[in-house]
């Protein structure tokens, strides 16, 4: 997990937008359990699937509900990016 923001302390607490990447597509129907966050997928040009998910989580409980929930899915994850704290 990469934070950009250098010498900001991010807390177990603390709110937090994350983007991240899987190989292979999460379903819309999943978009409750994934804390409601923006969905989009893109195809490579060997045609697999990566889906990004990306928006705003209360704190890292909530960030793990959401890697747990595509754990459940079997879709690898590639990255998780932390954007903005607040």
């Amino acid at each position: 997990m990469s934070n950009s923001h250098e010498g900001e302390h991010l807390k177990l607490w603390t709110p937090a937008t994350y983007r991240i990447e899987v190989e292979g597509e999460v379903p819309e129907s999943w978009f409750d359990r994934l804390g409601g966050m923006r969905i989009t997928t893109r195809q490579r040009k060997d045609q697999t699937t990566v889906t990004t998910l990306s928006g705003r989580v209360r704190d890292q409980a909530e960030l793990a509900g959401v890697l747990n929930t595509l754990y459940e899915l079997h879709l690898p994850i590639l990255s998780v990016q932390n954007l903005k704290q607040n």
